[in-house]
């Protein structure tokens, strides 16, 4: 296949107009709610606007670590899918950082109540003030963006000089292990790479920041998921909460990759795609909804066994009046449902299947996220407010529309990424 036979960029943004006036459309009704949710309750929608950036915010760090998974473990089947998970994490910086500027203004009066205490009066608030202070939140929460936009810029930017070098013609040849072997050798003995080894340069240097990049990327998302969502409830102790927030981040991001997938496909922008793709993302989700579950119920298992105050008073307010049927709606629809679902072979192949399946993901993912916020305003059950509605349009409707724009920007297929011989040999 070479790179002469696919679309220009200037004729995939041409087919994408139409594409455009969903986001549009939501942004223009989520707008109108949001402003009518604050007059009406400016602490309603600051937790409602929370909990949809918390949402658009995991399937930003999703996206980012299935990029680097991909680099990591140098998978060939996810090659034709890595362009358009690249411009889901880069969302991360600055689109992101700057939807993040409500919420620093909305935190200290609305949000986090620990922020106006007295840390000598509240015993939990004291142990961690070397964190949870004013100055602490706002500069790691500005860092933590800083980050992300760096490792997101870096694999970008190398991800694009792929495209500029190396050979047009795949052939179903595995390029990968001659020429990225002998551009190690080279570099081992300290001689420089070849021209003809900018490919080869490119691939390693998307290793190399994948490599450390995974480490950041956990510590960030921590930081983030404790900062933003866990200290709404200060008081609250887990060392699990990070690893639970990523479970469900990158769980969503499958889905959403998936459905990006069949849409390009069916628009003609990907025709490598093929089974081996939606089959390896159905068994991912799979995987990753055994996992999420798996981690829930380890925190939840842990907690009431220690059966410590300052743990077991954060499920205890969600298992009494409304919450405790939100709370069987999550174990059955966030588990239970996908998981018989997913089991079968089949029915990863199947679109009939699996569409609905991919689209109840979303809306479990949205209701965990809702389910973490929501109580510390609303103790004796769910209240939904059309503010709930008007962030998640503004802010999917806004992120959607940057997306599509920068979709077609730049081939949506890397053009000479060496791996793609092993994606198209399985056509």
């Amino acid at each position: 296949m070479s790179s002469e036979s696919a679309t220009t960029p200037v004729q995939d943004r041409e087919e994408s107009v139409n594409w455009r006036n969903i986001p549009q459309i939501s942004v223009l009704f989520g707008l109108l709610l949001c402003i009518y949710g604050f007059v009406a309750d400016k602490e309603q929608f600051a937790y409602s606007y929370l909990t949809a950036f918390m949402f658009c915010l995991s399937i930003g760090l999703g996206s980012l670590f299935l990029v680097l998974v991909h680099h990591l473990f140098d998978a060939g089947w996810s090659a034709p899918i890595r362009r358009y998970l690249e411009h889901l994490s880069c969302l991360l910086f600055p689109w992101l950082a700057i939807a993040f500027i409500p919420i620093g203004f909305m935190g200290p009066e609305y949000i986090y109540k620990w922020m106006s205490a007295d840390p000598h009066t509240d015993h939990a608030l004291h142990a961690k003030m070397f964190l949870f202070n004013k100055p602490a939140w706002y500069m790691i929460s500005g860092g933590l963006f800083l980050l992300w936009g760096w490792l997101t810029q870096r694999l970008r930017y190398w991800s694009l000089q792929q495209d500029k070098s190396g050979t047009h013609e795949f052939e179903g040849e595995l390029l990968f292990p001659e020429h990225l072997m002998a551009g190690f050798s080279r570099n081992l003995q300290g001689l420089p790479f070849e021209k003809d080894n900018q490919q080869v340069l490119c691939t390693r240097m998307m290793r190399i920041h994948a490599g450390y990049g995974i480490l950041m990327f956990a510590a960030t998302l921590t930081a983030g998921s404790i900062f933003w969502m866990k200290s709404i409830q200060h008081q609250f102790f887990s060392t699990m909460y990070g690893v639970y927030y990523f479970a469900g981040s990158v769980w969503v991001s499958i889905a959403v990759a998936w459905i990006i997938a069949r849409i390009l496909k069916a628009k003609g922008h990907l025709p490598m795609l093929h089974r081996l793709q939606f089959y390896h993302l159905g068994t991912m989700l799979l995987a990753f909804t055994v996992f999420y579950a798996y981690i829930h119920f380890s925190q939840y298992f842990l907690i009431w066994n220690a059966a410590m105050p300052e743990e077991t008073f954060w499920y205890v307010l969600r298992e009494q009046g409304s919450w405790a049927y939100v709370s069987w709606l999550i174990i059955i629809g966030h588990f239970f449902i996908p998981f018989l679902m997913l089991l079968r072979i089949d029915v990863k192949l199947t679109n009939k299947m699996m569409v609905p399946v991919f689209i109840w993901v979303l809306l479990m993912h949205y209701m965990d996220m809702y389910f973490n916020v929501m109580p510390e305003i609303h103790p004796t059950g769910p209240s939904l407010a059309l503010a709930d509605l008007g962030a998640v349009l503004l802010l999917g409707g806004s992120l959607a529309w940057i997306f599509i724009r920068n979709l077609f920007d730049h081939p949506i297929c890397p053009q000479r990424d060496p791996r793609m011989g092993e994606a198209i040999e399985h056509h």
